[in-house]
């Protein structure tokens, strides 16, 4: 997943048209999308990969896959099944294949370079969460779409789960009354939460950290909750627990000193996926998958807190933890009639999974009634997903399911926001001074 050399020979003979323009579902049209990927390091091979070659063949073929690592992107295309050609430059990919689509899941301060490059050769793209790590990328790439007239899509699977789009649904129909504010606190436990410290991700310049990297997908959801537009951003945050917080630390597990003593010890070796992609791709970029959570050049927070103001008045208070005992999340929505409660949160004999609305005055009611749990990648929020990309169901988008450039830009402005509040002592950051919209 390692992207930190973007490898590139642009020719300047290459067409601006280079790619053939499409609508993203291929569902209404005689022939496959043409769908290129920029990428293979876990989500690109499997979720946008694998997935899709079992899945969707029927409506879409992916014609080329691409990666700085020559051995990574050969080991992407066996796990996928694929029988794509392989590169590792961008521009001739892109010459050679000709795709529809080109879907971006690279280390994510790369995003920008190839959502924009793609646009310029005659692509629509589908760029994985988040869309950008700062202003100026955001800038460039709203300045690149005016200029291509291309289409931009954001994958924003959590708009999917099942309990995520009933509490659209209590919204929409003002179940609470006009809503006042949202608490939404992440919970990250020690795997899930420390693995962002192992990986390319614990590095701001990659990453953005993770107010834009794993935020960007629960400010997405409080921006399409709210219906409304965020207007400044206060925020506070720190590496308290990672890094340099620990008094012994190696390069990476696999060649520490203190695996008997580190109780954050993991062995990549005993997944054979990521052997695969990254343990036999070492030599071509020295990328460590199982890197120490302890190293010195960590540079991400891991304590933080945001609260951001909205146009309609709402106020998100919104907090997250990376090294705790369970994992999951709380969110309330406080309305004027009354509460929204969503707990889903598990780890050490300690669960919470409930939707309850309670009315002001009145009962309160235990929500059950989610429709069909889907097969797939997170609770099967993949499959809605690419369904709604690849076949355009639902045909009728009643929530609004579907992420334009506009909300991909948002939440990460959010994030972005965060942090140069965070890097100016708390200061209140509007984000029209960032970026105007």
């Amino acid at each position: 997943m390692d992207r930190r050399k973007f490898i590139t020979n642009s020719s300047a003979a290459l067409a601006a048209t280079a790619c053939s323009a499409t609508t993203f579902s291929s569902a209404s049209n005689q022939r496959k999308l043409k769908m290129a990927i920029v990428g293979t390091g876990s989500r690109g091979s499997f979720t946008w990969g694998q997935e899709v070659v079992a899945g969707y063949s029927d409506v879409v073929e992916i014609v080329g896959l691409c990666d700085h690592n020559g051995k990574r992107v050969e080991a992407a295309k066996q796990l996928m099944g694929s029988g794509a050609p392989t590169f590792t430059d961008f521009d001739r990919m892109i010459k050679e294949t000709r795709p529809d689509l080109v879907t971006v899941t690279t280390v994510d301060s790369t995003h920008a370079r190839y959502i924009i490059r793609a646009m310029e050769l005659g692509c629509d793209v589908m760029s994985e969460k988040p869309l950008c790590t700062d202003e100026k990328q955001a800038r460039a790439i709203l300045d690149a779409q005016r200029k291509t007239g291309k289409k931009i899509t954001v994958t924003f699977n959590a708009r999917h789960g099942l309990k995520d789009k009933k509490v659209k649904e209590l919204l929409m129909r003002k179940a609470i009354g006009d809503l006042i504010s949202v608490d939404f606190h992440e919970y990250l436990d020690t795997s899930h939460g420390a693995d962002y410290f192992r990986r390319w991700h614990r590095l701001k310049e990659n990453s953005g950290t993770l107010l834009v990297h794993k935020a960007s997908h629960h400010f997405d959801l409080a921006n399409w909750w709210l219906d409304s537009t965020p207007v400044s951003v206060t925020a506070s945050g720190a590496l308290k627990f990672y890094g340099r917080n620990n008094s012994f630390r190696g390069a990476n597990c696999r060649s520490c000193p203190h695996k008997q003593q580190c109780p954050f010890y993991w062995d990549v070796t005993k997944n054979q996926r990521y052997v695969q992609l990254y343990v036999e791709c070492e030599s071509e970029d020295g990328y460590l998958r199982d890197g120490c959570v302890w190293r010195e050049d960590i540079n991400i927070y891991d304590t933080m807190s945001v609260m951001v103001k909205y146009e309609n008045g709402v106020q998100l208070n919104y907090t997250a933890n990376s090294y705790l005992p369970y994992e999951g999340q709380a969110i309330s929505f406080n309305g004027a009639k009354g509460r929204i409660d969503f707990n889903e949160f598990s780890g050490g004999g300690f669960k919470s999974d409930e939707l309850r609305l309670t009315r002001s005055f009145g009962k309160s009611e235990l929500i059950t009634d989610f429709g069909p749990q889907r097969e797939g990648g997170h609770g099967g929020s993949d499959t809605s997903l690419h369904d709604l990309i690849f076949r355009g169901e639902p045909k009728n988008d009643a929530l609004g399911l579907r992420a334009d450039l506009r909300a991909g830009v948002l939440s990460s402005l959010i994030g972005i926001a965060a942090y140069r509040s965070i890097e100016r002592g708390g200061q209140p950051i509007k984000i029209d001074d960032l970026v105007k919209l």
